[in-house]
Protein backbone atom coordinates (compact mmCIF):
# COMPACT_ATOMS: atom_id res chain seq x y z
CA UNK A 1 0.00 0.00 0.00
CA UNK A 2 2.82 2.58 0.64
CA UNK A 3 4.54 1.57 -2.07
CA UNK A 4 1.04 2.59 -4.23
CA UNK A 5 1.04 5.62 -1.94
CA UNK A 6 4.12 7.10 -3.17
CA UNK A 7 3.75 6.05 -6.90
CA UNK A 8 0.41 8.14 -7.13
CA UNK A 9 2.45 11.05 -5.19
CA UNK A 10 4.99 10.75 -7.30
CA UNK A 11 3.08 10.67 -10.83
CA UNK A 12 0.93 13.27 -9.59
CA UNK A 13 4.15 15.44 -8.47
CA UNK A 14 5.56 14.58 -12.26
CA UNK A 15 2.06 15.81 -13.91
CA UNK A 16 1.87 19.26 -11.89
CA UNK A 17 5.38 19.76 -13.59
CA UNK A 18 4.83 19.01 -16.62
CA UNK A 19 1.80 21.52 -16.73
CA UNK A 20 3.05 24.32 -14.89
CA UNK A 21 3.79 27.36 -16.85
CA UNK A 22 6.83 29.01 -16.28
CA UNK A 23 7.30 32.64 -15.79
CA UNK A 24 8.85 34.02 -18.73
CA UNK A 25 10.64 36.14 -15.94
CA UNK A 26 13.10 34.11 -14.36
CA UNK A 27 15.89 33.23 -16.14
CA UNK A 28 16.98 29.74 -17.14
CA UNK A 29 19.88 29.14 -14.91
CA UNK A 30 22.77 31.71 -14.40
CA UNK A 31 23.24 33.97 -17.23
CA UNK A 32 26.03 33.04 -19.39
CA UNK A 33 27.62 35.20 -21.54
CA UNK A 34 27.98 34.84 -25.46
CA UNK A 35 23.77 33.20 -24.98
CA UNK A 36 20.88 35.40 -26.05
CA UNK A 37 19.96 38.09 -23.91
CA UNK A 38 16.75 37.61 -21.68
CA UNK A 39 13.87 39.30 -23.82
CA UNK A 40 12.21 42.16 -21.59
CA UNK A 41 10.23 45.27 -21.64
CA UNK A 42 10.88 48.34 -19.56
CA UNK A 43 9.10 51.88 -19.65
CA UNK A 44 10.85 54.79 -20.73
CA UNK A 45 10.18 58.06 -18.30
CA UNK A 46 7.18 59.29 -20.46
CA UNK A 47 5.40 55.58 -20.06
CA UNK A 48 6.01 54.33 -23.55
CA UNK A 49 7.24 50.76 -23.79
CA UNK A 50 10.58 49.72 -25.22
CA UNK A 51 11.18 46.04 -25.80
CA UNK A 52 14.82 44.68 -25.87
CA UNK A 53 14.16 42.72 -29.53
CA UNK A 54 13.68 46.03 -31.45
CA UNK A 55 16.81 47.16 -30.06
CA UNK A 56 18.56 44.53 -32.63
CA UNK A 57 21.22 45.80 -34.72
CA UNK A 58 21.84 48.10 -32.92
CA UNK A 59 24.84 47.77 -29.27
CA UNK A 60 23.18 47.84 -25.57
CA UNK A 61 24.60 48.71 -22.99
CA UNK A 62 21.88 47.67 -20.46
CA UNK A 63 22.45 49.71 -17.17
CA UNK A 64 19.92 48.26 -13.83
CA UNK A 65 20.82 51.15 -11.33
CA UNK A 66 19.16 53.40 -8.57
CA UNK A 67 18.72 57.06 -7.12
CA UNK A 68 19.46 56.30 -3.83
CA UNK A 69 23.41 53.92 -4.94
CA UNK A 70 26.16 55.85 -4.36
CA UNK A 71 28.22 53.34 -6.53
CA UNK A 72 25.49 54.19 -9.22
CA UNK A 73 25.74 58.18 -8.79
CA UNK A 74 29.61 57.88 -9.07
CA UNK A 75 29.84 56.15 -12.49
CA UNK A 76 26.45 58.33 -14.48
CA UNK A 77 28.74 60.89 -15.66
CA UNK A 78 31.09 58.42 -17.12
CA UNK A 79 28.33 56.51 -18.64
CA UNK A 80 26.85 59.88 -20.18
CA UNK A 81 30.13 60.69 -21.84
CA UNK A 82 29.56 56.90 -23.41
CA UNK A 83 26.42 58.36 -24.59
CA UNK A 84 27.77 61.04 -25.72
CA UNK A 85 30.98 59.43 -27.85
CA UNK A 86 28.33 57.06 -29.18
CA UNK A 87 26.05 59.28 -30.42
CA UNK A 88 24.79 58.36 -34.18
CA UNK A 89 25.90 55.27 -33.81
CA UNK A 90 24.40 52.09 -33.88
CA UNK A 91 23.99 51.79 -30.70
CA UNK A 92 21.50 52.26 -27.60
CA UNK A 93 21.98 52.95 -23.17
CA UNK A 94 19.00 51.67 -21.59
CA UNK A 95 19.20 52.47 -17.51
CA UNK A 96 16.71 50.53 -15.86
CA UNK A 97 16.19 52.36 -12.43
CA UNK A 98 15.12 50.15 -9.95
CA UNK A 99 13.93 52.93 -7.80
CA UNK A 100 10.60 52.51 -5.71
CA UNK A 101 9.43 56.03 -6.53
CA UNK A 102 9.67 55.35 -10.42
CA UNK A 103 9.13 58.20 -12.35
CA UNK A 104 8.95 60.86 -10.13
CA UNK A 105 12.03 59.78 -8.30
CA UNK A 106 14.37 59.21 -11.42
CA UNK A 107 13.24 63.29 -12.47
CA UNK A 108 14.08 64.34 -8.99
CA UNK A 109 17.37 62.89 -8.99
CA UNK A 110 18.35 64.24 -12.61
CA UNK A 111 17.01 67.87 -11.97
CA UNK A 112 18.70 67.72 -8.43
CA UNK A 113 22.03 66.07 -9.50
CA UNK A 114 22.32 67.60 -13.40
CA UNK A 115 22.66 64.14 -14.46
CA UNK A 116 21.08 62.28 -17.52
CA UNK A 117 20.24 59.22 -18.93
CA UNK A 118 18.02 57.17 -21.60
CA UNK A 119 16.41 56.27 -17.75
CA UNK A 120 13.64 53.82 -18.01
CA UNK A 121 11.71 52.01 -15.21
CA UNK A 122 10.51 48.32 -14.50
CA UNK A 123 7.69 48.47 -12.29
CA UNK A 124 7.04 45.12 -11.68
CA UNK A 125 10.71 43.65 -11.46
CA UNK A 126 10.24 41.78 -14.16
CA UNK A 127 13.39 42.67 -16.22
CA UNK A 128 15.93 42.79 -13.25
CA UNK A 129 14.09 39.23 -12.50
CA UNK A 130 14.77 37.84 -15.90
CA UNK A 131 18.78 39.47 -15.59
CA UNK A 132 18.73 37.84 -12.30
CA UNK A 133 20.44 41.16 -10.43
CA UNK A 134 21.50 40.73 -7.23
CA UNK A 135 22.04 44.41 -6.64
CA UNK A 136 23.28 47.60 -8.54
CA UNK A 137 24.63 48.75 -10.51
CA UNK A 138 24.84 45.70 -13.03
CA UNK A 139 25.27 46.32 -16.41
CA UNK A 140 25.02 43.76 -19.66
CA UNK A 141 26.47 44.18 -23.00
CA UNK A 142 24.53 42.93 -25.60
CA UNK A 143 25.89 42.82 -28.96
CA UNK A 144 23.61 44.05 -32.40
CA UNK A 145 22.32 40.55 -32.56
CA UNK A 146 21.22 40.34 -29.05
CA UNK A 147 23.85 37.84 -27.84
CA UNK A 148 24.85 38.73 -24.30
CA UNK A 149 28.71 39.40 -24.52
CA UNK A 150 29.93 41.04 -20.76
CA UNK A 151 28.05 41.14 -17.07
CA UNK A 152 29.56 43.67 -15.23
CA UNK A 153 28.95 43.89 -11.69
CA UNK A 154 29.62 47.17 -9.57
CA UNK A 155 30.75 50.81 -11.08
CA UNK A 156 32.91 51.20 -14.13
CA UNK A 157 34.64 53.99 -15.99
CA UNK A 158 32.39 53.87 -19.21
CA UNK A 159 34.06 56.53 -21.03
CA UNK A 160 37.89 55.03 -20.39
CA UNK A 161 39.91 54.74 -23.79
CA UNK A 162 39.46 51.01 -23.67
CA UNK A 163 36.06 50.96 -23.15
CA UNK A 164 35.12 53.51 -25.92
CA UNK A 165 37.29 51.09 -28.06
CA UNK A 166 36.16 48.06 -27.31
CA UNK A 167 32.01 48.99 -27.66
CA UNK A 168 32.63 51.13 -30.90
CA UNK A 169 34.47 47.92 -32.42
CA UNK A 170 30.97 45.94 -31.92
CA UNK A 171 29.63 49.12 -33.86
CA UNK A 172 30.86 48.17 -36.77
Amino acid sequence: MKRFLCLVVLGAVVALTACTKKETAKPQGPLQENSPAPAITVNALDGKPLNLSDLKGKVVVLNFWATWCPPCREEIPSMMKLNSAMAGKPFQMVAVSIDEGGQPAIESFFKTSGFSLPAYTDPDNRAAKAYGITGVPETFVIDKNGILLKKVIGPMAWDSPDVLSYLDGLTK
